[in-house]
């Protein structure tokens, strides 16, 4: 089966089961992001947790490549290379950041009161991990290709930057 890039989500009823569960979701095969938002019974939204893989990789391998670079300019070469890619890394993580948010908010409308969702972003070669995981923890699972998604997270973003509701 060839691989598949996909927004996973894993609605829990209620909000008890969702924390072994996001354990176990950061060693899935392919898995890139995972949050756990949860909705209290009065209807209140928090996020719980969030977990990326790799994170900080871009700031610190950025960093050690001006700093390089920088091997060029001496001693003092090396440290501003060093602080301009590591300030560059960290621009393209706070990107990253952002845009994880805005998906976030787009998914918010599917927790249900009471009850909690894992959105898990992910390649897979194969359905069969995330929704053994989800049977563990008796939680739905619906998927949606990173591509539609994306596109809804987009639609989303302009529709809020026209001010319309």
């Amino acid at each position: 089966m060839s691989e598949q890039h996909n927004v996973v989500l894993l609605t829990f009823p209620d909000a008890t089961g969702w924390r072994p569960a996001f354990e176990e979701a950061q060693h899935l095969p392919g898995l890139r992001y995972a949050a756990a938002m949860e909705r209290t019974a009065e209807g209140l939204l928090e996020i719980r947790d969030t977990f990326t893989k790799g994170a900080g990789v871009a700031t610190v391998g950025s960093g050690v490549l001006g700093g390089l670079v920088g091997l060029l300019g001496g001693p003092i070469g090396v440290l501003l290379g060093f602080a301009a890619g590591a300030a560059l890394g960290n621009a393209a993580e706070e990107h990253q950041a952002a845009e994880g948010g805005a998906a976030l908010i787009v998914l918010s409308p599917r927790v249900p009161d009471g009850g909690a969702l894992l959105a898990l972003e992910a390649r897979e070669s194969s359905p069969g991990p995330a929704d053994e995981l989800a049977a563990r923890h008796g939680a739905a699972v619906e998927r949606i290709a990173t591509e539609a998604f994306t596109e809804q997270v987009r639609a989303a973003e302009r529709k809020a930057s026209e001010g319309r509701p």
